[in-house]
């Protein structure tokens, strides 16, 4: 009896915070949406802490690469289980497809949750080399992850290089958010995508698998938390053979336009008129305003041509910034381009080793 006293008295302990939270839950939905809210996190939290001991283990057994798909797949199911949110996934099959670059949109921290169903095994993750002085340090260096330096670019783009060489030789894969940075909105929506991953795949040789979750603004934005079920919709390889550094931009385009295309075939459909609603009445703002009629004199013009050098388009520094960069602080184009990622995305590129 007194053992089993012994071991019933942690779990009643540790129950203590589930149940507070459920009363707190059923108070009003306010407080529903930071219970789970802190359900989701603490669960989060209570993964990570267990999976260094687990890494550990994994090493011990010679299971290294496969850590990163057990701590995946337990943090799914305990949220799954106690948030009640199903992860649907429809053309699973293409996931066993490598190597290759698996491109997924980005909308919010719940998408570590669709990453948890999604991951396969023999997998590890590259993170920015700070991560490794960190909680999570142990933990990724025991699993196997890969450190960059991305505060430098010229490394950075060396990381990717390196990337891409050890994916052609040992055949693994890479899992990347090419948005760059988190994005939700009502409408199903997809900002401009980053071209690192675009180049590292071409250069590599290698296809690009592109993955979208539905738009589940409906289940989880600020002030919302529901359960519920997440469709996922894996799209056949787009392959990057015969292809060159310079179609980069026209290769991104189009992956972009057919994920944009299913992500509002599988989403809650949104009435038109909501979609984009700013980015409407400021094109309709530039077309009603009278447009200044200038006279310049031909001298004038020829002395400002020989003043002004004409940028070439495509150009680093002439590159097109994405609409969430003005509340992300000061970009440098150089790091756009190579599909470095914000500071709020850490860790969120995987790659991924063959079974």
């Amino acid at each position: 009896m007194s053992f089993l006293a012994a071991l019933w008295r942690p779990l009643a302990y540790l129950s203590l915070p589930f149940i507070l939270l459920r009363s707190i839950a059923a108070s009003s939905p306010v407080g529903r949406y930071y219970s789970r809210v802190a359900l989701y996190l603490y669960s989060l939290v209570s993964v990570a802490t267990c999976s260094t001991a687990l890494a550990g283990g994994m090493l011990l057994l010679g299971r290294r690469y496969d850590t990163n798909f057990a701590v995946a797949r337990t943090f799914y199911a305990i949220c799954r289980s106690m948030l009640n949110i199903e992860v649907e996934v429809e053309g699973e099959e293409y996931l066993s497809t490598r190597p290759a670059v698996y491109m997924m949109n980005h909308q919010s921290m719940l998408d570590i949750l669709v990453v948890g169903r999604l991951m396969p095994k023999q997998t590890s993750i590259m993170a920015k080399r700070s991560i490794q002085y960190t909680p999570l340090g142990p933990f990724m260096t025991l699993s196997g992850a890969i450190f960059v330096e991305r505060s430098n670019n010229v490394q950075a783009v060396q990381s990717l290089n390196v990337a891409g060489e050890h994916m052609k030789t040992i055949g693994t894969s890479l899992w990347m958010f090419p948005e760059g940075t988190r994005h939700s909105e009502e409408g199903p929506t997809l900002l401009p995508f980053k071209k690192g991953g675009f180049h590292l795949a071409i250069q590599a040789g290698i296809p690009i698998i592109p993955v979208v979750t539905e738009n589940y603004w409906k289940m989880y934005r600020p002030g919302v938390f529901e359960e519920g079920r997440i469709r996922v919709r894996v799209l056949p390889p787009v392959s990057t053979i015969g292809l060159t550094v310079a179609e980069v931009s026209s290769l991104a385009t189009r992956v972009r336009d057919q994920m944009l295309g299913v992500l509002r075939d599988i989403s809650v459909q949104v009435p038109i008129e909501q979609m984009g609603r700013e980015e409407v009445e400021a094109d309709d703002a530039l077309l009603e305003s009278p447009q200044p009629k200038a006279v310049v004199s031909e001298s004038k013009i020829s002395a400002t041509s020989q003043q002004i050098p004409i940028q070439e388009a495509g150009s680093a520094s002439s590159l097109v910034m994405s609409p969430s960069t003005s509340s992300l602080g000061p970009w440098q184009s150089g790091a756009s381009e190579n599909g470095t990622e914000t500071e709020e995305d850490e860790g969120m590129i995987l790659v991924g080793r063959p079974a």
